[in-house]
């Protein structure tokens, strides 16, 4: 049979972080400008405030300046010049302050409404991946891009512009006024701005740049493996595993120490010496040097040394925080390029020409799948489930039963092959329809900081009251709710704890209210008691007239329920049939049964 795939025609829905099909990969420069290109007219309104405010807020010290001169100078003071500096200096303070309160608030404004629309982005573009996606991708991992990366943002937007532009515009403007007042002197004061910059240069190295993108990644994984270490510290304390866990996270805390401790020793000379050179006091040093040195030779009248000793701060003060905005903006960079990879992850392609299952048929045709080249999961499955069936798959770990079960919900596609319901190929039922096609309940259960009601009705968010009650009554889980105080109005999370068996009974209230025609269960009894999975298990069997399932068997009650069973070994289903005919074929099914017999009194788990 082949194994290539057949043409199909898809399209595939553009993010808008989606990289171009053709060229070079954007530097990380021009992801964070593409990210930041609709916000450009409030950025523009932030830096037109903050370079008029800047220049207004040099007035008063230039009015300092020349009233020192009127004052000190030769002959009498003229008070309506003295009193003309005065009501400048005045005005230049009064425009400074209700300017740079405008800058900072549009900034602001800007940084949220860019939050918003980039975290809409992530919501919108992970709704639309692959639900296999997030079976790759630590939930530390994505929490470090929506939470972190994008408030990482927040000091580029709110911050560096209008620091940034002070940096460039108030030593310009300064520097202007003192080569009118004196040129050599304004020359002597340049002396620390050089000297810090040049230091400030050497700390910004593409090696230094590299450092600070490993460092990122550092601290990604010390957030991860601590996410993950509180999610499963319930577990790994149960099964005694708490010291290991620990060890665990105490070592990416550690690494992360050691990484950041050679990061620091490795610029923490020049850095202190740069804000040696910089400091005010150092420069005042040099200004009075040399302008006690021009006095002295009779070339610089002394009044002229006043404009130099205020302002000439001005000059190197500014550098500080331009260094700083600097790594504000390549910090924003190394976050950019970790959103557009979150945006530029392709979304399950849509179909062109959807097509509408007929029936509840479900076949799995020649089905070849691999998550990495070169290592197939699944080779070869066929496999046909007969509506209103059950059908168990058992077999080793590692042999792809649920791959395979993923597959039926779309998690992923196959690279070879199709799943087809009602006679449609999985990949040409839109999205939507296949979600109401196939309903799936895992072991792993996520539930929302909501009500029960809310919990069990996510996916039918119209569903009455009553079908809410009815299928919480159908799972084995109404009881349980009814004895809180709030009832279906309890807040899981805050009003509730709930255990692991009724999670898992929470979930399968919300895949039977869904009402589709076939169910997917993957170990959906892991954590239910004897009782507990014999209501569930009624229940289930109750309401299957019609529906046909897909189970992922790991306890004998199961599988000798099922209308057939298949056996996957190595990627490939090698007996199917139901549980008597397997056993009297004594063959892999019969050698694993006998193995788990010899396990638990229960049955085999698989």
């Amino acid at each position: 049979m082949a194994t290539t795939k057949s043409p199909r025609s898809r399209e595939t829905a553009p993010g808008d972080g989606a990289p171009p099909a053709e060229g070079a990969a954007p530097t990380p420069r021009r992801m964070l400008l593409r990210l930041l290109r609709p916000h450009r007219a409030g950025l523009t309104a932030v830096l037109a405030f903050q370079i008029v405010g800047s220049l207004a807020g040099l007035a008063p010290l230039i009015a300092v300046v020349e009233l020192g001169r009127i004052l000190l100078g030769p002959g009498p003071a003229d008070h309506g010049a003295a009193w003309t500096a005065v009501w400048i200096g005045v005005a230049g303070l009064a425009v400074r302050v209700a300017l740079a309160t405008a800058a900072g608030g549009v900034a602001h404004l800007v940084d949220g409404r860019l939050a918003l629309s980039l975290r809409r982005r992530l919501a919108r573009d992970l709704g639309r991946v692959p639900l296999g996606w997030f079976s790759r991708h630590s939930s530390g991992e994505i929490k470090g891009v929506v939470q972190n990366d994008v408030d990482q943002l927040h000091y580029l937007i709110a911050h560096t512009p209008v620091e940034a532009t002070a940096a460039i515009v108030v030593p310009v403007a300064s520097l202007a006024y003192l080569v009118w007042v004196d040129w050599r002197l304004t020359l002597v004061a340049l002396i620390p701005v050089v000297l810090g910059l040049l230091l400030r240069r050497m700390l910004m190295t593409p090696a230094r740049q590299e450092q600070g993108r490993e460092m990122g990644q550092a601290m990604g994984r010390v957030g991860a493996a601590a996410v993950e270490f509180v999610e499963g510290i319930a577990v790994v304390k149960t099964f005694g595993g708490g010291r290991s866990a620990h060890r665990r996270y105490r070592r990416a805390s550690e690494d992360f120490a050691d990484f950041f401790l050679g990061y620091v020793a490795g610029s923490g000379g020049l850095a202190s010496l740069a804000a040696l050179v910089l400091s005010p006091p150092f420069v005042l040093l040099v200004v009075l040097t040399g302008g006690a040195a021009l006095i002295g030779a009779g070339s610089l009248p002394p009044a002229d040394l006043l404009p130099f000793l205020l302002l000439s701060v001005a000059l190197t003060t500014p550098v500080a925080a331009l260094a700083h905005g600097m790594d504000n903006i390549h910090a924003a960079e190394r976050s950019a390029e970790r959103i557009h990879a979150m945006l530029a992850v392709p979304p399950l392609p849509e179909p062109s020409r959807p097509a509408e299952p007929r029936g509840d048929r479900v076949e799995f045709r020649d089905v070849f799948f691999s998550y990495e080249p070169g290592r197939p999961v699944l080779r070869g499955v066929g496999l046909v489930l007969e509506p209103g069936t059950t059908t168990a798959l058992v077999g080793p770990s590692g042999s792809g039963k649920s791959t395979l079960a993923q597959l039926l919900p779309r998690f992923h596609d196959p690279d070879a092959g199709a799943v087809l319901i009602g006679g449609a190929d999985v990949r040409d039922i839109p999205a939507q329809r296949l979600y109401r096609a196939v309903s799936f309940v895992f072991q792993d259960v996520r539930l929302l900081r909501a009500s029960v009601a809310d919990n069990i009705a996510l996916a039918v968010p119209e569903a009455l009251p009553e079908d809410i009650v009815r299928v919480a009554q159908a799972a084995g889980i109404h009881d349980r709710i009814i004895t809180l105080p709030k009832g279906y109005d309890s807040v899981v999370g805050d009003d509730i704890r709930l255990s692991g068996g009724e999670a898992q009974r929470l979930s399968i209230a919300r895949a039977l209210l869904v009402d589709a025609p076939v169910l997917v269960l993957d170990e959906a009894m892991a954590f239910a008691d004897v009782k507990t999975e014999a209501e569930i298990r009624a229940a289930l069997n109750a309401l299957r007239r019609g529906r046909t399932q897909l189970v992922i068997a790991h306890r004998l009650e199961t599988v000798t329920r099922a209308d057939r069973i298949a056996v996957l070994d190595e990627g490939r289903v090698v007996e199917i049939g139901d549980y008597r005919e397997l056993l009297e074929r004594d063959g892999r099914f019969a050698e694993m049964w006998r193995v788990g017999h010899t396990r638990t009194e229960k049955g085999p788990h698989w």
